[in-house]
């Protein structure tokens, strides 16, 4: 049986489920050519110039237990003050 009343399809702009599939991903793609935008023109300067002489000042100074190099400060979490070795005398 014919239909009597024939429906007229809507052009693709019509719809809000195809500007979510069309949407989302043109926005992703935008945001990624900002970001690598970003990061070609961005500088990647030193904090500091002569930072490794002032890391190596800064554990010279390094007195008390709680204020230890990780690696140090780790491995003697649990060691009585006392018993600490000096900064200068562990192993690398």
């Amino acid at each position: 049986m014919p239909a009597s009343n024939p429906q007229t399809s809507l052009p693709w702009w019509r719809f809000p489920l195809m500007w979510l599939v069309v949407g989302l991903p043109a926005t992703v793609v935008v945001a990624g050519l900002y970001t690598a935008w970003i990061a070609m023109h961005g500088t990647d300067s030193v904090v500091e110039e002569d930072y490794y002489r002032k890391g190596i000042e800064i554990n010279r100074t390094l007195a008390d237990k709680s204020l230890l190099p990780a690696q140090k400060g780790r491995n003697h979490a649990m060691t009585p003050a006392e018993d600490v070795p000096a900064h200068g005398s562990a192993k690398q």
